[in-house]
């Protein structure tokens, strides 16, 4: 009789104790998507934030790291992008800006599923000529109690590389010494085994297969990658899934959606 109610309590209490490990295990992944938003124009120039915010809810992500951000600026009809996305997709919007631009500014944004911490705004160098570069950070808890970074950033686009080394090395400077596990997400506007991502992963891990990245630009055909997800430290992030998101209308980037997982 003993036996028989030890058995059916064992039996009652394992599926929970797998449901209980499972939901555990799922508060420790994070999905992060890049997102370049050609500032809300689309490629059909018909300026849809619509059409951009179904591209984030179907990828469903935790985190969004936008480019090409308008803040009531002229050619986005005085819309602040990130705060309408934020509002489409159900996301807290945060806007950093890089520079001001056509009567308004112009710069970073993110998105996310959670409150934030802290936020703080690095300015990037450039050289006086080129146009200023930023990088956007949060700090937010995780359903899991984990503190972690999330950092937006999009990189000088010039052929010229300096910007891009200088930025780079900036990045490097600034975020290595964080005290939380951290994820960098962005347009860096260079390819694998370029100067400025050699540059950048004597730092941080890549999320991509290094011996056949994805092309993720442009949207239509794709065949350069420039938008990436990237982490550190190595041993605190395990990569479970990429994908590029190729929408030819809602932007001349594919979206790149990374799912990670924070490792204790």
């Amino acid at each position: 009789m003993v036996l028989k109610c030890l058995t059916a309590i064992l039996l009652f209490l394992i599926p929970h104790f797998f449901s209980y490990a499972q939901s555990v295990e799922n508060e420790k992944l994070v999905k992060v998507l890049s997102f370049n938003i050609l500032h809300g124009a689309t490629t059909k120039g018909d300026f849809n934030l619509d059409v951009i915010a179904n591209v984030i809810k179907d990828a469903d992500p935790d985190f969004v790291a936008l480019q090409e951000v308008d803040f009531q600026t002229n050619r986005a009809k005085k819309y602040d992008l990130v705060t309408e996305l934020g509002w489409r997709t159900k996301m807290a919007p945060i806007f950093a800006r890089a520079m001001p631009y056509d009567d308004g500014e112009y710069g970073e944004g993110i998105l996310s599923k959670y409150t934030f911490l802290q936020t703080r705004n690095i300015a990037l160098p450039h050289q006086p000529q080129n146009e200023p570069r930023a990088a956007l950070e949060i700090l937010t808890v995780l359903p899991s109690g984990d503190t972690i970074a999330f950092v937006g950033t999009h990189l000088d686009h010039l052929k010229d590389n300096t910007d891009r080394v200088a930025q780079v090395k900036k990045i490097n400077e600034v975020f290595k010494a964080n005290k939380y596990p951290t994820i960098l997400a962005g347009d860096l506007n260079d390819v694998p085994n370029s100067e400025a991502i050699n540059i950048l992963e004597q730092v941080w891990m890549p999320s991509y297969y290094k011996k056949n990245p994805a092309p993720t630009f442009p949207s239509k055909q794709p065949i350069r990658k420039i938008d990436y997800v990237m982490f550190l430290p190595a041993n605190k992030w395990e990569v479970i899934e990429t994908k590029v998101i190729q929408d030819t209308v809602a932007s001349d980037h594919c979206a790149y959606l990374v799912t990670l997982k924070l490792v204790d």
